[in-house]
């Protein structure tokens, strides 16, 4: 089975990607307002593909107040935002994640959408993995799926900066859904997160940069970081990374940006002259 290798496609010319960091709370509004201005910076900077993290419009009192905030496929003040403010930055914004409506009663699909820089709707990509973990030793509990219903379908866009793959958060453990991606023609991976401050410490920056490494691509991963009013604490480190693992760009903790180069010349020739996407005996069905 031959791998299909999407940097054929891929715009010749070095570009700015940038990933946003935000503590969010439950003012929706308040949200948006940081989010444009962490984007307009961002913008100011140089970047051309702007990456939120997961629920950077809305992280709730409680897991309901997502459910009350729904908002229908097309319509509703998160997405109107979305739109509105790719086009009037002229940039390609991957929207972290809202919720939209589910067809499950009393739930939501946190749904991650990818708008170009005319503000037009490219890509909407449902969150499959769902966090349901007990840290027993930390008195941490998170059961996503009580509020959330998972997609089941696998979302790449194609974009003027290559084939990008869209992941979100706890997705990040399941190498496979990568993997599929690649086969697909991946170049570039988008990963909106909001890691508790527990795992994030172990596992956020080597999952990262793992899957950079194993599918040779550049990772561009928006987290939330930062104390929230729901009393969570998120671990933040929204990095830019590498093919070769290389973290580019990174920021701890707090709101902000970061912004770093990709180079598709560095896609092309680290899979031509290191192939090991080439070499895999084993493949997705």
């Amino acid at each position: 089975m031959q791998t299909k290798i999407g940097y054929l496609e891929i715009m010749a010319e070095k570009f700015s990607v940038a990933a946003i960091q935000m503590a969010s709370g439950p003012n929706v509004n308040a949200n948006l307002l940081e989010a444009d201005r962490l984007i307009g910076g961002a913008v100011d900077a140089g970047a051309k593909l702007v990456v939120l993290p997961e629920n950077f419009a809305l992280m709730g009192i409680s897991e309901t107040d997502k459910v009350e905030q729904r908002e229908q496929q097309g319509f509703g003040v998160m997405q109107e935002f979305l739109s509105t403010t790719a086009n009037r930055y002229n940039v390609w914004l991957v929207g972290g994640t809202i919720p939209l409506e589910a067809s499950a009663p009393g739930k939501i699909r946190a749904a991650c959408l990818v708008y170009d820089d005319q503000g037009q709707c490219q890509a909407r990509y449902d969150k499959m993995h769902l966090f349901d973990v007990e840290l027993v030793e930390h008195n941490e509990q998170y059961t996503e799926s009580e509020t959330i219903e998972a997609g089941d379908t696998v979302q790449l866009v194609k974009t003027p900066f290559g084939c990008v793959g869209i992941a979100i958060c706890y997705d990040l453990r399941f190498p496979e859904i990568f993997r599929y991606m690649l086969d697909k023609g991946m170049d570039l991976l988008v990963v909106p997160s909001a890691f508790t401050a527990i795992t994030g410490k172990s596992h956020w920056e080597i999952l990262v940069r793992a899957r950079a490494i194993e599918n040779l691509c550049y990772v561009i991963a928006a987290a939330q970081g930062g104390y929230h009013i729901n009393g969570r604490e998120t671990h933040g480190d929204s990095m830019i990374v590498d093919p070769w693992g290389q973290v580019l760009s990174h920021l701890e903790h707090g709101a902000g940006f970061v912004v770093a180069q990709v180079d598709p010349d560095c896609i092309k020739n680290i899979r031509r002259s290191f192939p090991a996407i080439e070499h895999r005996k084993l493949y997705c069905k």
